[in-house]
């Protein structure tokens, strides 16, 4: 049976009124559960669309990011049920991007992902800007804190972060370490900043992408892929 919420939403000083449909047919990631399906072809930018300001560019083979804050999302379609794949580094020793998952509709504009969406974490140091654990890397932005603690890489090593997206469960491991189990419901702490995300369920299956943040955090992406979970 299909089931449909309404979602209500504030979206560019307009009103913006839309549905969810909650069954698997809207999910795109499909296929074999042992074989990834690579989503960057390591050319090009084919299948990506970005939004907001700055950009993203393919330099020796990696996506690199540019300025912001905006988001490189891919267009294929909604996905669930599934587990991402990314390999990433930073420039530097430390900088700030993320991969946000679970967006309700296409992106317009950079910051409906942040507010109806999740948004997983790439910044090893959030200290340093006055922010606490619960805005490390690999945590739900603002709404989990690590299960194990500096699970992450400084740049410029790679880390390979694999999102899996379980109806409304969200587990991310973080080189081979499983430092966040989220499921919607459960409790998470206050907004502390006017930049953090609404509080509220998100769906299912969504869209997902790539966030480049300022001109002072350049992050590298080697790999992007997906594949479906095992039944």
């Amino acid at each position: 049976m299909l089931k449909r919420f309404i979602i209500v939403i504030l979206l560019n000083a307009g009103l913006v009124t839309f549905c969810l449909a909650s069954d698997e047919s809207q999910n795109v990631c499909k296929g074999s559960p042992d074989k990834w399906q690579e989503l960057f072809n390591g050319k090009d930018l084919t299948g990506w669309k970005h939004v907001g300001p700055g950009g993203d560019t393919v330099e020796d083979g990696l996506i690199r990011t540019h300025g912001g804050m905006g988001l490189l999302y891919w267009t294929g379609g909604k996905i669930g049920n599934c587990v991402i794949h990314v390999v990433y580094k930073m420039r530097d020793e430390n900088d700030n991007s993320g991969v946000f998952i679970r967006i309700p509709i296409e992106p317009r504009e950079e910051w409906m992902p942040v507010h109806y969406g999740f948004e997983v974490q790439i910044d090893n140091h959030p200290e340093r800007s006055g922010e606490d654990e619960y805005h490390q890397t690999a945590m739900l932005y603002s709404l989990t804190k690590p299960l194990v603690n500096n699970a992450w890489k400084p740049g410029p090593e790679w880390n390979t972060m694999d999102i899996t997206l379980d109806g409304p469960r969200t587990i991310v491991v973080l080189n081979g370490i499983k430092v966040t189990d989220y499921k919607d419901g459960d409790a998470v702490p206050p907004r502390k900043f006017d930049f953090e995300p609404q509080r509220g369920p998100r769906p299912n299956f969504g869209y997902f992408g790539l966030q480049n943040h300022s001109d002072d955090d350049i992050v590298f992406f080697k790999e992007v892929a997906i594949k479906p979970l095992k039944k």
